[in-house]
């Protein structure tokens, strides 16, 4: 299953480098928007649709509302950050909401046992998460704070794997994600400091905006959201009664259990460079 899960691994990420690496804007964000939009298909079921048809017409809505995104905030143009600076802040504080539903749950079980808050909830995110990476490659050098932040959201996932397996005795969350541990946890952020450090002394021209204080403290920021967005996912697959939430990755699941982290990281790394001034 490991060697499995690293295969599936390595070509996600060469297909993701060549995109963002090799594609112009308006291309990167329909290869996206296509792969939230799987995404879209997966939390259709976690929402509680039963039929294809309804499981489509979510993802036909899904579509839609990020087309009109894609007109609203034009990025293909280069808009003012302040453009965008609203729904970042709004996708952050929805985020701080869920980190309180998280840590009380099951007490707030009640709001994510209704179909309808789910399917609202899981438009929100994804869209959020395609809008933030579509404004992190508007940004100078937004190529790298992509890969950046991607490489940051796995490495905490990867590290904390590893930690929690190794040492790991005390339970994180244990009525979310029995697995997860505080030991995972810290062993997590700990490595996405290491890589914040790192970052700040091999690329000094790219991260020039920036001190290694707010890198250091960005990182941070990320390696929690990154948990976030993990335990959340779990908390809605719990409520829905499944394991993953699809078959779409070989030794990985479903896209959304790859991609949960990203969602909440995505927003609080954007929100973040725009509040450090980049």
């Amino acid at each position: 299953m490991l060697r499995q899960r690293v295969i599936t691994g390595v070509i996600l990420a060469g297909a993701f480098l060549a995109a963002v690496l090799f594609l112009p804007l308006e291309v990167v964000a329909v290869i996206f928007g296509a792969v939230s939009a799987a995404g879209a298909w997966e939390w259709s079921g976690l929402s509680g649709m039963k039929t294809a048809v309804g499981r489509a017409l979510y993802t036909l809505l899904y579509m839609v509302f990020l087309m009109t995104l894609w007109f609203v905030f034009a990025p293909g143009e280069s808009p003012s950050p302040d453009v965008f600076q609203p729904w970042l802040g709004i996708a952050c504080f929805f985020w701080s909401v869920v980190m309180l539903m998280v840590e009380s749950y099951p007490g707030t079980a009640w709001v994510w046992r209704t179909q309808i808050s789910r399917a609202f909830a899981g438009l929100f995110i994804l869209a959020t998460t395609w809008l933030s990476t579509i404004f992190l490659l508007t940004l100078s050098s937004g190529t790298w704070l992509l890969v950046l932040l991607v490489l940051a959201v796995a490495v905490a996932d990867i590290a904390a794997y590893f930690a929690g397996r190794r040492w790991g005795r005390h339970k994180l969350a244990v009525r979310v994600s029995p697995g997860k541990t505080w030991e995972g946890f810290w062993g997590g952020v700990t490595s996405v400091v290491a890589l914040s450090l790192i970052i700040a002394y091999v690329l000094p021209n790219h991260m020039a905006h920036l001190s290694v204080i707010t890198l250091v403290l960005m990182g941070l920021a990320v390696a929690g959201a990154s948990v976030l967005g993990d335990l959340t996912v779990s908390m809605v697959k719990r409520e829905t009664g499944v394991k993953d939430s699809g078959k779409l990755l070989p030794g990985h699941g479903g896209l959304l259990d790859r991609i949960d982290g990203l969602c909440a990281a995505a927003p609080v790394f954007a929100l973040g460079l725009l509040l450090a001034g980049y």
